[in-house]
């Protein structure tokens, strides 16, 4: 796992023993002063650790989970889940390669990627899609668009690039990635399997959990990834095991005392981290890249799982 450095946490305010009488209960200027004056410092610090530090200080958080009916021949198997790459100009260089070989270093045997490939527009698709030449893994890399993959960037907005979907999904493929839209494949080994399907996001208006999964065998553990955690709200009773979700970057920011101050309420319930539902994991991935460069508190990850049998 990445180094840790100190936690940025406010400093304790120490009030002094006497303070001199004034009416109406005003402080002295001077001591106002330098409240005002330390309440900057200390949030001036906060912005530039936000700005320079922690947008790409990644983090791996390495999570055993169990999964009920995981055939022997799949326990311990390794996934590694990237999602929102937001792949532009506003990205420092090599990071994002950076975070590609790091993944590499954790010896997954699934890579899945939950989209947002690219930030906005057509023009780094071909750029984002090289990115995961390298990227290999022995039971395949898959992946899921994200909203900004269709270019939708509200849950009833229009699509800016009529065909960019297609356009990603060509450019992934080309480089070895597998491209889940709104269906499943099985992974075998000794003749067991797992199924890791793919749902498109929610917001482009084309997910359908039913083609996806309808069709498998609903005794076979099921991986599933889909861009926003709020679609597992519609799968009904569709049996997902472990359901793999980027989209909220974990709101970017965790501020003291304020809390995930970008989400909406409703985003708020899937926010970061591993949640349960319908008798299935739910893990909300923090996202590699960002649209905007400002993190406090809510570091960029890759997140490594191991399955292993429920007991």
């Amino acid at each position: 796992m990445a180094g840790r450095c100190p936690a940025v946490t406010p400093e304790a305010i120490v009030k002094p023993p006497f303070l001199p009488h004034h009416n109406h209960g005003t402080p002295p200027r001077s001591t106002f002063k330098g409240r005002v004056a330390g309440f900057i410092g200390r949030n001036w610090a906060r912005v530039g650790y936000a700005y320079h530090v922690e947008p790409t200080w990644l983090e791996v958080n390495r999570v055993s989970l169990q999964v009920r009916g995981l055939p022997a021949a799949f326990h311990g198997v390794k996934i590694a889940h990237l999602t929102d790459f937001h792949c532009g100009t506003h990205i420092p260089g090599g990071y994002l390669e950076d975070a590609i070989a790091r993944t590499h270093d954790e010896k997954p045997d699934i890579i899945a990627l939950t989209g947002d490939f690219i930030d906005r527009g057509p023009r780094h698709v071909g750029s984002a899609a090289k990115l995961f030449r390298p990227m290999k893994a022995p039971l395949g890399v898959f992946a899921v668009l994200g909203n900004h993959d269709f270019s939708v960037h509200t849950p009833r907005g229009a699509r800016k690039y009529e065909g960019l979907d297609r356009a990603i999904t060509d450019a992934l493929e080309s480089e070895g990635v597998s491209v889940l839209r709104n269906r499943a494949v099985r992974l075998d080994r000794d003749g067991a399997g797992l199924v890791v399907a793919g749902v498109d996001d929610l917001w482009s208006g084309e997910a359908s959990p039913d083609a996806a999964l309808g069709k498998e065998c609903p005794n076979t553990p099921r991986v599933v990834l889909a861009h926003n955690p709020q679609a597992v709200e519609s799968f009904g009773g569709i049996r997902a095991d472990l359901t793999l979700s980027g989209h909220t970057h974990g709101g970017q920011i965790d501020w003291p005392g304020l809390g995930r101050i970008l989400l909406a309420k409703k985003a708020k319930r899937w926010a970061a981290g591993l949640y349960q539902h319908n008798e299935g994991h739910v893990y909300v991935n923090k996202g590699v890249g960002f649209g905007w460069r400002f993190r406090f508190g809510v570091r960029p990850e890759i997140a490594v799982f191991t399955l292993n049998p429920a007991q």
